[in-house]
């Protein structure tokens, strides 16, 4: 059978950049990487807002807070080294309260979490750099910008490839099966023409199947179901404004504690679109339809911020679904990248509840990864 060193099994962004980190790290190591998909990136890496997260809002001592403030630093050197288009917009955190303790709050928050750049700023002051917007006072995130990710996956993966890696497409993992000389691993390839079955050994296996991560760890076997967080697949849609973009900055509410997202934002791509969302609804299923009768709902949510929205200009979009570890009514969860010591298999690592910063936090994650790894030997 064929062995490699490592198999990666999710060519979404966190994998290809684990995958980088480390070929970086381990020059001479034989990784594949799997993906049950056509091509990568197809779920969570290409629904999302596209935006480069300074790191405010997460809990202080998280791995969210502390991969995401590293990852943003290694992103934009990344996309300078490597030519990946983006902009740093820097984005602009509202509110409409008579009292900025909120803010103020989450200014110290963010202060913790190592993000020391962030401006108050005053009504007056908001009204001469976006003249559209209606606020009391807001928080200035300079560091926040937007990128091209579907550019910077394909960036990952080529870079991969030419240092030795191979990318298996269309490659379902159909079982994990632990030895003493690391895995046997069990898979369907779909050539488009005909199914054949593909088995191969690797020392290491690292899950980061993103929305499929629980559901291919129930496929390893001798795994213990406490190594396992439940998950909460949470969907987000987005609409596109086909009126002007009159915002020069990302703007975004006040975080809502009660939600389980950052609120209805606006966010551009490079071209300057303009579109608003995610909402955050919990769902039974992976369903990327977008309901074309939430525009009023979106529309009463930018109004507080963007009074002159006109409603009929708001398009359907796209939706992404986050793969949470945490329910409707609980507090955020955290990143969870476990490695051999939290299930007791020698070799194995999983990631767990990678939604929202992980586009950022994707470097910083894939040299955690890669740590982790070095601390035992590949």
């Amino acid at each position: 059978m064929d062995r490699f060193d490592v198999c990666i099994a999710g060519a979404g962004v966190v994998g290809l950049a684990i995958a980088h980190r480390l070929l970086e790290a381990f020059p001479k190591a034989s990784i594949v990487l799997t993906e049950q998909e056509s091509d990568f990136g197809q779920h969570t890496s290409s629904r999302l807002s596209e935006v480069i997260h300074a790191g405010i809002y997460y809990a202080s001592g998280s791995l969210k807070a502390r991969l995401c403030v590293e990852g943003k630093v290694a992103l934009y050197a990344f996309c300078d080294k490597y030519r990946v288009p983006y902009r740093r917009v820097g984005k602009l955190i509202l509110s409409n309260s008579s009292c900025d303790q909120a803010i103020t709050g989450l200014a110290h928050s963010a202060k913790s979490n190592g993000v020391d750049d962030l401006e108050y700023w005053t009504e007056d002051r908001i009204k001469i750099a976006e003249p559209a917007v209606r606020a009391s006072h807001a928080l200035f995130s300079p560091s926040t910008g937007i990128l091209d990710s579907h550019q910077y996956m394909q960036t990952l993966l080529t870079l991969n490839e030419q240092r030795g890696m191979l990318y298996a497409p269309r490659t379902k993992i159909t079982a994990v099966q632990p030895s003493g000389q690391g895995f046997c691993v069990k898979a369907s390839i779909n050539s488009r023409i005909k199914t054949e079955a593909y088995r191969f050994n690797a020392k290491w296996f690292i899950n980061s199947a993103g929305l499929w991560s629980q559901q291919l760890a129930g496929k390893i076997e001798n795994l213990p179901a406490s190594s396992v967080p439940k998950q909460f697949l949470c969907k987000g849609e987005y609409f596109d404004y086909r009126g002007t973009n009159p915002f020069t900055h990302l703007i975004y509410p006040l975080p809502d504690p009660k939600l389980s997202g950052l609120g209805i934002h606006s966010t551009q791509d490079l071209r300057g679109q303009l579109r608003f969302g995610p909402d955050a609804e919990y769902v039974e299923e992976v369903d990327y339809r977008v309901t074309p009768d939430k525009h009023r709902a979106f529309a009463r949510a930018i109004r507080n911020y963007f009074p002159s929205l006109e409603a009929n200009k708001l398009v359907p979009a796209y939706a992404g679904i986050r793969p949470k570890i945490n329910g409707p009514d609980e507090k955020p969860g955290d990143f969870i990248i476990a490695g051999p010591q939290d299930s007791g298999i020698p070799g194995l690592i999983q990631l767990f509840g990678i939604e929202s910063p992980g586009l950022t936090a994707s470097l910083s994650i894939g040299s955690y990864v890669s740590r982790l790894i070095g601390e035992v030997s590949l």
